[in-house]
């Protein structure tokens, strides 16, 4: 879903377990208060709240708002459709996500073979 030009602009994911919302709103350029109104325009995006109502992001839910922002700011879809968009692809999201899952493991890869060789 994302295009190539996008993932290039935006940093590239750590290998992190949980982010907050200030660093998904720099992994995903994108302010934390359109990230609190997409969770509640988009029923996939459901970040886990723990003590104080913080909210933790998960790598998918990055890569989730990295389509959602492509589908709104790039292909130029309104909010009810990038929701249908992400709705009707349920099982190519599966797929997608899990290719861009791959391909940033193997970058991060890539990245400690390089730091391992100097």
């Amino acid at each position: 879903m994302l295009e190539a030009s996008n993932n290039n602009e935006l940093p590239t994911i750590p290998g992190k377990r949980y982010f907050t919302i200030g660093e998904v709103s720099e992994l995903c350029a994108v302010k934390p208060h359109v990230l609190r109104y997409w969770e509640q325009e988009f029923p996939q995006l459901k970040p886990i709240k723990r003590r104080g109502n913080r909210r933790y992001y998960q790598r998918q839910d990055v890569i989730l708002i990295r389509q959602i922002r492509s589908l709104l700011y790039e292909q130029g879809f309104t909010i009810g459709g990038a929701r249908q968009r992400l709705s009707g692809e349920d099982l190519r999201d599966d797929a997608n996500m899990s290719q861009q899952i791959i391909r940033q493991l193997r970058v991060e890869l890539e990245e400690i073979q390089e730091i391992l060789r100097r």
